[in-house]
């Protein structure tokens, strides 16, 4: 028998990238990376590298005289080929992302990649209204989704289903809930319908003033605010970490130039109808804030809405 070391590293980095998904999965680690709506596609991914190396596990030791005829143009993977500055760089740039993956704990975005990417009220109208209507393309495409995967979720099976995360409603849900947004004296801005009930709120800034809100976020600033101003701000994250925008509320009270950037509140108060930047918009009028500790789950997600009854 002869073992093929490069087979077994081929095995061994395998090995680590099904370890490091299933890893993510045991902790709840991939929601810091990904939409949970990719969920399923990760595990899938983790099957993948897992059947990988069982195939690799079976080329580590061959017998020696297990061998067959070619020719001098032959360049395929014997798995014992000399070792060259190529292969060398392909093993790691392959090794590159598992490395770090391991060495460096996910971290929660905050204030200084919202300061890089840039707030909505530093953007002008259009690209306002572009990222404010974001939610409403995410759930079309999400239906579209659904009817060309002829899934039936409303079947008499539809409680053994496992829907990737709580931002998937039934039509009659989702309704529900948009019509409270309409009509409750109170707004409480839960995970689930956020960038749904933000959308709706910065599209329509006059019909909720005067109306109390209840929201919880990170405490974000930019250069010029006075001191009562800051904005309460979530991380909405439509595909993945690379895709995260930062939206919110200006929010104003006294004595809001005390609270540091990225501590988390839980605030109420009052809608009102403001401007910033020349631009009209709803400003929250904080009546009361308490701190609280960062989330499990700090990031949401656009709602996506299921065809149904």
């Amino acid at each position: 028998m002869k073992f093929h070391f490069q087979h077994f590293l081929k095995a061994l980095l395998l090995g680590l990238f099904t370890l490091f998904f299933a890893n993510l999965h045991l902790t709840g680690d991939i929601s810091k990376y990904i939409n949970p709506k990719y969920d399923y596609m990760s595990k899938m991914a983790a099957i993948l590298f897992f059947i990988l190396l069982l195939i690799q596990l079976t080329r580590i030791w061959q017998e020696k005289h297990s061998h067959h005829a070619c020719s001098h143009s032959c360049d395929h993977d014997h798995g014992n080929n000399h070792w060259s500055f190529k292969r060398i760089i392909g093993y790691s740039i392959v090794a590159f992302p598992i490395i770090t993956g391991f060495m460096i704990p996910p971290a929660t975005l905050d204030s200084s990649i919202a300061a890089n990417k840039g707030f909505l009220l530093s953007q002008d109208n259009s690209e306002q209204k572009d990222e404010d209507t974001a939610a409403g393309s995410l759930m079309e495409d999400a239906e579209s989704l659904v009817e060309k995967e002829n899934i039936d979720i409303y079947s008499s099976d539809v409680d053994d289903i496992a829907l990737p995360n709580e931002n998937y409603v039934s039509e009659s849900e989702y309704d529900e809930k948009f019509r409270l947004l309409q009509e409750s004296d109170t707004i409480q801005m839960a995970d689930d319908m956020f960038s749904t009930y933000y959308a709706e709120i910065n599209d329509n800034p006059k019909s909720y003033a005067g109306k109390k809100i209840k929201m919880s976020g990170f405490v974000f600033k930019e250069e010029g605010f006075t001191g009562n101003q800051l904005v309460l701000s979530r991380f909405l994250i439509t595909h993945c970490i690379a895709d995260a925008s930062i939206i919110g509320f200006l929010s104003e009270f006294n004595g809001a130039d005390t609270i540091k950037e990225d501590t988390w509140v839980d605030i109420e108060g009052v809608l009102e109808l403001g401007s910033y930047g020349g631009s009209e918009l709803p400003i929250i009028k904080v009546t009361s804030l308490n701190v609280i500790d960062e989330p499990s789950e700090p990031y949401i997600y656009p709602v996506l809405k299921l065809l149904g009854n």
